[in-house]
């Protein structure tokens, strides 16, 4: 019989007994990185593979104390399950967006199992349970200025030059971090001065060895809600072409053309095939991190402002609407339905307001005429 099973706080199940913590977060660990993992099985089912030794207990355990799957008919069972997903392990409220996330994988897991007639429809579905409410509006207050995001690039430039270009891909293109670290120099069209451009062809995503077929911490997807092959240009702004130029110049490609990959030595020389990868993200948070202490006063440090690089974007596509361009040119450059970018940037849009008087004063200045 299928068995459930679904995580809550301080590491223990609502559908299991309850275990001391440390049981609890090792049982979690097993479950995550063997039995939910099919390259750490070696591609087997769990039935067909043995976990390690050291925990072939605790998943004999988890077998003979999980409820039957259908069990999750009954709505107090569901609600309990449901209301696991909204706090962290330590027991605080998990946020909205990550709520939803998580209702959604297991949404689809039950979706599985009606595809298997192992429900007749989704229970989920039976119980009036109501997820937080999530908001997609970009918090004005990440976003970087021209002048605070120059310091920010001069600071990383001193902490670690060769992600200099990269970060000024995020705030003068644009771009999404992991399309940044998938840009090659043969996407890149960089003239000796003015405008250049950039083609994004794709998008490197840090998923974590463990969760690849060929065991590498990252693989190449095709940009975000675009199809396979699909491609978007993305005008680069004489400022970028100085830095992508200068980039090119001072550090050597990956080996396969690749722009920001790891590096080794002073010189950041990429480390040789097959140890040359994008990137890493840890590189990049560190770096940021670093570089916020260094640009930002003590009380912009406190404050959300350029918190995440993907910050950067923000600002870049926050600037290109503030300057007056089209939406609907904005959303082709950033990888967004026009009706996104409205809702997402909405509070970004400095001056509108004052703007939208202007026009109001304009339309009633007109004498009134009373009608006969």
């Amino acid at each position: 019989m299928a068995r459930a099973s679904v995580g809550n706080r301080n590491g223990d199940d609502p559908l299991l007994p309850s275990r001391p913590a440390d049981e609890s977060r090792r049982v979690r660990f097993i479950l995550r990185n063997w039995s939910f993992n099919k390259a750490a099985r070696g591609g087997s089912s769990v039935t067909d593979a043995s976990p390690p030794d050291t925990d072939v207990d605790r998943l004999r355990w988890v077998a003979e104390n999980s409820p039957d799957l259908s069990k999750l008919r009954e709505a107090p069972v569901m609600r309990r399950a449901l209301d696991a997903l909204a706090v962290k392990l330590d027991g605080k409220a998990a946020a909205p967006a990550t709520i939803t996330r998580k209702r959604s994988a297991f949404y689809s897991a039950l979706e599985y199992a009606v595809e298997l007639d192992l429900f007749e429809a989704n229970p989920i579905d039976k119980v009036q349970w109501t997820k937080p409410a999530t908001t997609d509006l970009v918090d004005r207050r990440v976003v970087a200025n021209p002048d605070q995001a120059r310091a920010l690039l001069r600071a990383v430039r001193e902490i670690y030059p060769a992600l200099e270009a990269s970060f000024g891909c995020l705030y003068f293109a644009g771009l999404r971090p992991s399309e940044a670290k998938h840009l090659r120099a043969a996407d890149c069209k960089i003239p000796t001065e003015g405008w250049g451009e950039l083609l994004l062809v794709g998008s490197t995503q840090h998923t974590g060895a463990g969760w690849t077929d060929d065991g590498e911490a990252s693989e190449d997807r095709s940009l975000k809600h675009r199809p396979d092959k699909a491609t978007r240009p993305v005008p680069a702004c004489p400022e970028l072409v100085e830095l992508l130029r200068r980039h090119i110049a001072e550090f050597r490609l990956g080996p396969d053309g690749r722009l920001f990959v790891s590096r080794t030595g002073k010189a950041g020389i990429p480390l040789p095939p097959p140890y040359c990868n994008p990137v890493s993200s840890n590189t990049y948070a560190r770096v940021w991190a670093k570089a916020r202490v260094q640009a930002l006063g003590e009380t912009q440090l406190a404050s959300p402002l350029a918190r995440r690089p993907y910050d950067l974007r923000h600002a870049a596509v926050s600037l290109w609407l503030n300057a007056g361009v089209p939406a609907s040119q904005v959303a082709e450059w950033a990888g967004h339905s026009v009706n996104v970018l409205l809702k997402v940037y909405a509070k970004c849009l400095d001056g509108q307001d004052e703007a939208a008087r202007h026009r109001i004063e304009a339309a009633l200045s007109t004498e009134y005429r009373p009608t006969a």
